[in-house]
């Protein structure tokens, strides 16, 4: 298999076809060298192992934050609830405060863990893998915690939705 697409590849008709995959809403956070906190939406989530356990997500080359989660030692996956929505939105914006007037505590390594949040994982950054235009981060779970029964954020075709039982 060629490692680049073909000309005629359809980039876009590639991203509709991911976009049917239903997902949940992480919010991945760390603390800055400088004591700073960053933190941003994504839905590139995965458990990878229960022995040890390890979790990955994936961030892409250029983000501005790069730098941070690649060097720094701990960071935060926060499974978003279904009442965070609007957290989703506004960690998923350029240039805002995205941590204003919002109640976190401090986890490993620092890390910012969010309030509300129906799964958090904090995580040492064990290992990361370049690939394609995304580097994909492996974190080895120190700590975890989960509420049950409160309903998840989840992301399909490009909008939020919510659990509905079958």
């Amino acid at each position: 298999m060629s490692s680049s697409p073909n000309a005629a590849f359809d980039k876009q008709q590639f991203r509709a076809a991911l976009g049917m995959f239903a997902t949940g809403v992480t919010i991945i956070t760390a603390r800055a060298p400088d004591g700073s906190l960053v933190g941003l939406t994504a839905n590139s989530f995965n458990s990878v192992s229960l022995e040890p356990p390890l979790v990955l997500w994936s961030l892409g080359r250029q983000a501005g934050s790069m730098p941070i989660f690649s060097r720094g030692s701990h960071y935060a996956i926060n499974i978003l609830a279904a009442s965070q929505m609007e957290l989703a939105k506004r960690f998923a914006m350029r240039d805002v405060d995205r941590f204003a007037g919002v109640a976190w505590r401090e986890g490993a390594g620092g890390a910012p863990v969010l309030e509300g949040a129906v799964a958090t994982f904090e995580c040492a950054n064990r290992s990361r893998y370049e690939e394609g235009d995304h580097v994909i981060f492996v974190g080895e779970v120190e700590c975890c915690s989960a509420q049950p029964g409160v309903p998840p954020l989840i992301f399909h075709g490009g909008r939020y939705f919510t659990e509905l039982p079958l």
